[in-house]
């Protein structure tokens, strides 16, 4: 994947991400920002940022309970320690921080 498409794709995840957010109910506010960059206010007043890191090509993830980085592997976007997929994890993580259960659906 060169750089073009890996732009275009994490441009397409992220907007994914944040209707997913928006359709869950989840008390937060997200806003996607110029540059690949999601940030989600939780009511608590705590932040989780999602962003697209060009020269890694990756989604990086940065929550209360830690960093995690994301690679396409062809068909989802892959935690590169654990292998968990990218919806699946921000489910956890998104339900975790938000303090009510949430599933993401890409």
């Amino acid at each position: 994947m060169d750089e073009t498409e890996f732009a275009a794709a994490a441009e397409r995840v992220l907007e994914r991400i944040e209707r997913a957010l928006e359709e869950s109910g989840i008390d937060a506010d997200t806003e996607l920002k110029e540059g690949g960059v999601l940030e989600i206010e939780f009511a608590d007043g705590s932040r989780m940022v999602i962003n697209r890191h060009g020269a890694a090509r990756e989604i990086w993830v940065a929550a209360r309970s830690g960093g995690f980085h994301f690679r396409w592997d062809g068909s989802v976007w892959r935690d590169t320690r654990d292998g968990a997929e990218l919806f699946a994890a921000l489910s956890r993580l998104v339900s975790a921080q938000g303090g009510q259960p949430v599933l993401l659906r890409s």
